[in-house]
Protein backbone atom coordinates (compact mmCIF):
# COMPACT_ATOMS: atom_id res chain seq x y z
CA UNK A 1 0.00 0.00 0.00
CA UNK A 2 1.76 3.49 -1.10
CA UNK A 3 2.25 5.67 1.37
CA UNK A 4 0.19 9.01 1.49
CA UNK A 5 2.12 11.87 2.91
CA UNK A 6 0.44 13.99 5.81
CA UNK A 7 -0.87 17.10 4.79
CA UNK A 8 2.13 19.16 5.98
CA UNK A 9 4.11 17.54 3.80
CA UNK A 10 1.61 19.09 0.66
CA UNK A 11 1.76 22.14 2.19
CA UNK A 12 5.44 22.12 2.23
CA UNK A 13 6.00 21.04 -1.53
CA UNK A 14 3.67 24.36 -1.92
CA UNK A 15 5.58 26.31 0.14
CA UNK A 16 9.09 25.08 -1.28
CA UNK A 17 7.56 25.77 -5.07
CA UNK A 18 6.59 28.89 -4.44
CA UNK A 19 10.46 29.91 -2.57
CA UNK A 20 11.61 28.33 -5.95
CA UNK A 21 9.75 30.91 -8.20
CA UNK A 22 10.36 33.91 -6.27
CA UNK A 23 14.42 33.27 -6.39
CA UNK A 24 14.36 32.67 -10.08
CA UNK A 25 12.25 35.95 -10.69
CA UNK A 26 14.71 37.68 -8.57
CA UNK A 27 17.96 36.11 -10.78
CA UNK A 28 15.95 37.38 -13.68
CA UNK A 29 14.96 40.75 -12.15
CA UNK A 30 18.91 41.68 -11.21
CA UNK A 31 18.72 40.12 -7.67
CA UNK A 32 20.32 37.10 -8.66
CA UNK A 33 22.92 37.52 -5.21
CA UNK A 34 20.11 36.86 -2.69
CA UNK A 35 20.00 33.00 -1.35
CA UNK A 36 17.28 30.99 0.22
CA UNK A 37 18.70 31.80 3.36
CA UNK A 38 19.00 35.35 3.02
CA UNK A 39 15.38 35.65 1.76
CA UNK A 40 13.73 33.34 4.66
CA UNK A 41 15.70 35.92 6.94
CA UNK A 42 14.37 39.32 4.83
CA UNK A 43 10.79 37.84 4.65
CA UNK A 44 10.54 38.16 8.78
CA UNK A 45 12.00 41.41 8.56
CA UNK A 46 8.70 43.93 9.89
CA UNK A 47 7.61 47.36 8.35
CA UNK A 48 9.47 48.96 11.46
CA UNK A 49 12.13 47.07 11.26
CA UNK A 50 12.85 43.85 13.78
CA UNK A 51 15.54 43.05 16.26
CA UNK A 52 18.01 40.36 15.40
CA UNK A 53 16.99 38.21 18.36
CA UNK A 54 13.50 38.39 16.78
CA UNK A 55 14.57 37.52 13.30
CA UNK A 56 16.34 34.35 15.04
CA UNK A 57 13.64 32.84 16.55
CA UNK A 58 11.27 32.97 13.79
CA UNK A 59 13.41 31.97 11.09
CA UNK A 60 14.41 29.38 13.31
CA UNK A 61 17.93 30.00 13.47
CA UNK A 62 20.43 30.27 15.76
CA UNK A 63 21.15 33.93 16.63
CA UNK A 64 24.82 33.63 15.05
CA UNK A 65 22.98 32.29 11.92
CA UNK A 66 20.49 35.07 11.72
CA UNK A 67 23.79 37.82 12.19
CA UNK A 68 25.54 36.20 9.81
CA UNK A 69 22.75 36.41 7.36
CA UNK A 70 21.93 40.10 7.85
CA UNK A 71 25.49 41.09 7.73
CA UNK A 72 25.28 39.83 4.28
CA UNK A 73 22.30 41.15 3.57
CA UNK A 74 23.56 44.40 4.64
CA UNK A 75 26.53 44.01 2.53
CA UNK A 76 24.92 43.66 -0.41
CA UNK A 77 22.62 46.78 0.39
CA UNK A 78 19.52 45.04 0.75
CA UNK A 79 19.00 45.83 4.55
CA UNK A 80 20.49 48.25 7.24
CA UNK A 81 20.77 48.84 11.16
CA UNK A 82 19.44 51.22 12.86
CA UNK A 83 19.40 52.19 16.39
CA UNK A 84 15.91 50.79 18.27
CA UNK A 85 14.18 53.76 18.96
CA UNK A 86 12.45 52.38 21.50
CA UNK A 87 15.49 51.11 22.99
CA UNK A 88 18.55 53.14 22.47
CA UNK A 89 21.00 49.69 23.76
CA UNK A 90 19.24 47.47 20.79
CA UNK A 91 19.25 48.34 16.63
CA UNK A 92 17.03 46.84 14.41
CA UNK A 93 17.30 45.39 10.59
CA UNK A 94 15.23 47.88 8.13
CA UNK A 95 14.19 46.69 4.60
CA UNK A 96 16.78 49.33 2.72
CA UNK A 97 15.79 50.77 -1.06
CA UNK A 98 17.47 47.27 -3.24
CA UNK A 99 15.42 44.67 0.18
CA UNK A 100 12.20 47.09 -1.06
CA UNK A 101 12.80 46.87 -4.78
CA UNK A 102 13.42 43.09 -4.44
CA UNK A 103 10.52 42.42 -1.69
CA UNK A 104 8.57 44.13 -4.57
CA UNK A 105 9.62 41.73 -7.41
CA UNK A 106 8.56 38.90 -4.76
CA UNK A 107 5.20 40.12 -4.15
CA UNK A 108 4.36 39.93 -8.09
CA UNK A 109 5.59 36.40 -8.05
CA UNK A 110 3.22 35.91 -4.90
CA UNK A 111 0.55 37.20 -7.16
CA UNK A 112 1.30 35.30 -10.05
CA UNK A 113 1.13 31.92 -8.34
CA UNK A 114 -1.94 33.04 -6.24
CA UNK A 115 -3.86 34.14 -9.13
CA UNK A 116 -2.52 30.19 -10.83
CA UNK A 117 -3.77 28.28 -8.11
CA UNK A 118 -7.29 29.82 -7.99
CA UNK A 119 -7.45 29.38 -11.76
CA UNK A 120 -6.71 25.47 -10.93
CA UNK A 121 -8.96 25.21 -7.91
CA UNK A 122 -12.14 27.64 -8.53
CA UNK A 123 -12.23 30.45 -6.26
CA UNK A 124 -14.09 28.91 -3.92
CA UNK A 125 -11.63 26.10 -3.26
CA UNK A 126 -9.09 28.66 -2.82
CA UNK A 127 -10.84 30.99 -0.45
CA UNK A 128 -11.75 27.79 1.81
CA UNK A 129 -8.19 27.07 1.54
CA UNK A 130 -6.49 29.91 2.02
CA UNK A 131 -9.52 30.61 5.29
CA UNK A 132 -8.38 26.92 6.32
CA UNK A 133 -4.50 28.46 6.58
CA UNK A 134 -5.54 31.54 8.28
CA UNK A 135 -7.22 29.24 11.24
CA UNK A 136 -4.44 26.74 11.46
CA UNK A 137 -2.24 29.93 11.92
CA UNK A 138 -3.66 30.60 15.23
CA UNK A 139 -2.55 27.19 16.53
CA UNK A 140 0.75 27.14 14.66
CA UNK A 141 2.42 30.53 14.69
CA UNK A 142 3.85 31.89 18.06
CA UNK A 143 4.34 35.38 16.12
CA UNK A 144 0.65 35.52 15.07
Amino acid sequence: MAHDPPTAVWMFVASRHVEQRILEHLRDSGFGDLTLAQGRIAARIGEDGTRLTDLAAAAQVTKQTAGFLVDQLERAGYVERRPDPSDARARLVVIAERGQEAQAAAREVERIVEAEWEAHLGAERMAALRASLLDLRELVDPWA
